[in-house]
């Protein structure tokens, strides 16, 4: 109708007769319609008229008030500019002044003096070397007692974060970022560096007080019209006072309000760190146009409010008819369209009303079941006394605000659990006419909790028969959430157990073995405040009280109700303990039957060895004896002979106590050894039995070798056992006595970016059958015929629990076996000490030869 309308008013050939048929022809209601509708688009345009004359000329005010505020804020920050430029100047004549030599210390202080009681807004002049010393200076009375700088004083690294640096580096002069003083105060500090002969001879410092740069740079004609201070970025004032906003009113909002004008420029040299903002003082209100504009307001208000009472008077009728059948229809379709079934029951508990949903949900139509008393249709015969019972309880009030649950039976004769909530029912006049109950078919959510019942019971039984102990409670609480019958035979029901076990597990120092080189915390994802004190994923440890030990294992879960608990599962290995305590044991005996075999196999060897300085100490006493008896010996000959005779026993001594050592039976025991000691200890005893087989060893050792973090007995049992083995070859070779050879080379290597010592024996024996290459290191296996078979397995063994690697590959001349070589690293003390203390195979036994 509007766009029709329009169309007609701005066609200037519509005659008006045609207006008068057109508007004869319109509905009544239509024809008051657009007589309201003239003088109500006449009032908006008028007062549209008026608010944006209104708004125009008071943008123009506010436009030509503002480019005042910005000339004059520019004029401030020139003045301001002009008034640190001359202190600057001044600071740089006394720089030039002491790169010339031109003033000693007494001569600075006394012109500092001067241009500090000169000039208001210099507070201090401090003459600063290139070590940031302050050497002299003059601090203004006026300043704060924290500002004056003591003679020698050294300035922090970070003071006036980082200009000192920034001037050094520059050669220019450098403003610091505002600093507060003790007293609320902010100065600003100006580095101006200087050189001597091409170098940096250090700096003039001079503190500048914002307040009094304010006070005495501005000029009085522009702090007389505004308020001006100094900011900086945020907009935190650091001098002078800021306007306080009052209370804003609702009118300060209209388009005449006179607001105060403000414009803000960065204060130039200092930089962005130091703004002028200049605020005006005051802001007057055009009372006219006030005036003119809540006349002209309520004269459109008047009649406004007189069409729309009009128009409102003669359709409120039929808005109300409409809106009680609206609501009507909306209110039936919503008790229609619910899934829940409603049932309203009078005073006297005779059913009054029910809707579609009860009725669906029982299969008995409304007419059957309104005005029906106790018993209902839908009471199973079964239940009469129970819902009896919850009938009386509806009926004076006494029902659960939970609901209740209750079976129901269909017209077919099926039944169904349905809730039920009761709540009275109200009417207008807040008098109460009966009840409303509310049902609900929960047949579903009742089977799926007895799945989950049975669900839980199954677990539980499941659970109950693991012979481990299982234990469910938060982090950092006194509740035990879950517990299996293990744990309730080992500890009781309390939370007493779960906390035992995780203080014996506490005290355990050892961590799971990692890599060196995998960083990933096994923990991530988790709350780090909650495991803080939470312990290894895995550990063995023993409870007094049960007399077993346990292997415990942690796992983090959340639980239901989204908290993050922590579950124990202790396994009794009380028997594998005892099984490990009893192999560590045979372990033990059958390293002291190798070392005994073994030397055993060299007691010929040694006894020649023995035989030699023993004989040489016979005949050396024999000799003295004769020589005494016939009075024919000077003491310069019997000394020498003494000497000699003590050298031959002490070679002995020294042969006997590295058999001792050798076979002594201990515990491995790592410590920082020597690499050219256990060499030289190692090929000692075996040059012994090398030299039987008329074998020579030649030994290679590099200089400067790292020290290694080993129990050097067994390693020099290994390096036994290997140049054993190798004499034993080339004597099953058959060489001849001139090719006779092994050869021990001992050079630093590094291995998969570790340190450590690389040993190498190297024979031109027989060599390995390729087909037993792979298998040398299995226990009982042996090429040999009269080998155990458990030389190499010890060796390798040792090896490995000391974090070393032991390989052997065969030497080739063309197509024919020449040798055998056998390759022992071990990481050097300082990648040693990185990884984990060994705690696996305990290899503290004797090689024997394979």
């Amino acid at each position: 109708m509007i766009p029709a309308l329009a169309r007609l008013t701005l066609s200037p050939r519509w005659p008006l007769q045609t207006w008068r048929r057109w508007w004869a022809r319109l509905p009544p209601h239509r024809q008051d319609l657009l007589a309201m509708l003239g003088p109500l688009v006449s009032v908006l345009l008028f007062l549209t008229a008026i608010l944006t004359a209104l708004v125009y000329f008071t943008r123009e005010d506010q436009a030509r008030e503002r480019e005042t505020v910005v000339r004059d804020t520019e004029y401030a920050q020139q003045r301001l500019r002009l008034r640190l430029l001359e202190r600057q100047e001044q600071v740089m004549r006394l720089a030039r002044d002491l790169a010339n030599h031109a003033l000693d210390e007494a001569t600075f202080v006394a012109q500092a003096e001067n241009l500090v009681l000169q000039h208001s807004e210099l507070m201090a002049l401090h003459w600063v070397n290139p070590f940031r010393e302050v050497v002299s200076g003059f601090t203004s009375p006026a300043a704060q007692p924290s500002a004056a700088w003591r003679h020698g004083q050294r300035l922090p690294a970070d003071f006036a974060q980082g200009a000192w640096e920034l001037a050094r580096d520059l050669h220019q002069p450098v403003y610091s970022r505002p600093l507060r003083q003790g007293d609320g105060s902010w100065s600003l500090l100006l580095w101006v560096p200087f050189e001597h002969q091409r170098r940096f001879g250090g700096a003039v410092v001079a503190e500048l007080s914002l307040e009094n740069l304010l006070r005495y740079g501005v000029p009085p004609e522009v702090l007389a019209r505004y308020a001006v201070t100094l900011i900086d970025e945020s907009g935190a004032v650091l001098a002078g006072e800021a306007l306080t906003p009052g209370p804003r009113s609702p009118l300060s909002r209209l388009p005449w309000a006179a607001r105060p004008q403000s414009h803000a420029l960065s204060l130039s040299p200092v930089g962005a760190s130091v703004l002028v903002r200049v605020e005006g003082l005051r802001a007057q209100r055009d009372r006219t146009a006030e005036a003119l504009f809540w006349l002209v307001g309520a004269m459109s208000a008047a009649t406004l409010w007189m069409l729309l009472a009009n128009m409102r008077h003669t359709r409120r009728r039929l808005q109300a008819q409409r809106a009680l059948l609206a609501e009507t229809n909306f209110r039936r379709a919503m008790e229609n369209s619910m899934l829940t079934g409603m049932r309203v029951l009078d005073l006297q508990g005779r059913i009054t009303y029910v809707n579609r949903a009860f009725c669906d949900m029982t299969g008995w139509s409304a007419e059957e079941l309104i005005g029906t008393s106790a018993p209902f249709p839908f009471w199973p015969e079964a239940d009469y006394d129970y819902l009896m019972a919850r009938l009386q309880d509806e009926i004076t009030g006494r029902h659960p605000p939970g609901g209740f649950e209750a079976p129901v039976k269909r017209k077919n004769g099926s039944i169904f659990y349905a809730r039920m909530y009761v709540s009275p029912l109200i009417d207008a006049q807040g008098r109460q006419t009966g009840w409303m109950s509310s049902m609900t078919d929960i047949t579903e959510p009742r089977r799926i909790r007895e799945e989950l019942a049975a669900s839980y019971h199954r677990f539980v039984t499941v659970l109950d028969s693991l012979d481990e102990a299982i234990s469910v409670a938060p982090l950092h609480s006194q509740e035990l959430l879950f517990a299996n019958r293990m744990y309730r035979n080992w500890f009781g029901d309390g939370l007493a157990g779960h906390e035992r076990l995780l203080e014996l597990c506490a005290a355990v120092p050892v961590l799971p073995a990692q890599e060196v080189q995998d960083h990933v915390d096994h923990l991530m994802g988790l709350p780090a405040d909650a495991l803080v004190e939470a312990i290894a994923e895995h550990a063995q440890i023993h409870v007094p009280e049960l007399g077993k030990w346990l292997e415990l294992r942690t796992r983090y879960l959340t639980w239901v109700d989204g908290r993050l608990v922590q579950m124990l599962i202790a396994t009794d290995i009380t028997a594998r303990r005892q099984a490990e305590e009893q192999a560590k044991l045979q372990a033990e005996r059958a390293a002291t039957a190798s070392r005994l075999i073994t030397m055993g196999e060299m007691a010929s060897s040694v006894a020649h060895e023995l035989n030699q300085p023993l004989t040489a100490i016979s005949n050396y006493a024999s000799g003295m004896i004769s020589r005494l008896r016939q009075g024919r010996i000077e003491a310069d000959e019997l000394l020498g002979a003494l000497e000699k005779t003590a050298r031959q026993a002490q070679r002995a001594g020294s042969i006997i106590q590295r058999i001792r050592a050798f076979v002594k039976k201990s515990e491995p025991h790592p410590t920082l050894s020597d690499v050219s000691q256990m060499v030289a200890n190692a090929t000692e005893l075996a040059d012994i039995e090398l030299r039987r087989h008329l074998v020579r060893l030649n030994v290679y050792q590099a200089e400067r070798l790292p020290p290694l973090m080993v129990d050097p007995i067994l390693i020099e049992q290994v390096l036994i056992n290997l140049l054993k083995n190798a004499g034993e070859s080339i004597q099953c070779a058959g060489r001849p006595p001139g090719q006779r050879l092994v050869e021990l080379t001992v050079t630093p290597r590094r291995v998969e970016g570790r340190d450590g010592v690389e040993f190498v024996v190297r024979d031109n024996g027989c060599g390995i059958p390729p087909e037993h290459l792979e298998r040398i290191y299995d226990a009982f296996y042996s090429t040999k015929a009269q080998g155990m078979g458990i030389g190499l397995k010890l060796c390798r063994s040792i090896v490995e629990s000391h974090h070393g690697r032991l390989s052997a590959r065969n030497l080739y001349n063309g197509a024919q076996i020449s040798g055998c070589e056998f390759t022992v690293w071990l990481p050097a003390a300082r990648a040693a000490a990185d990884r984990p203390s060994p705690n696996g195979a305990e290899a503290s036994a004797d090689p024997i030869p394979g």
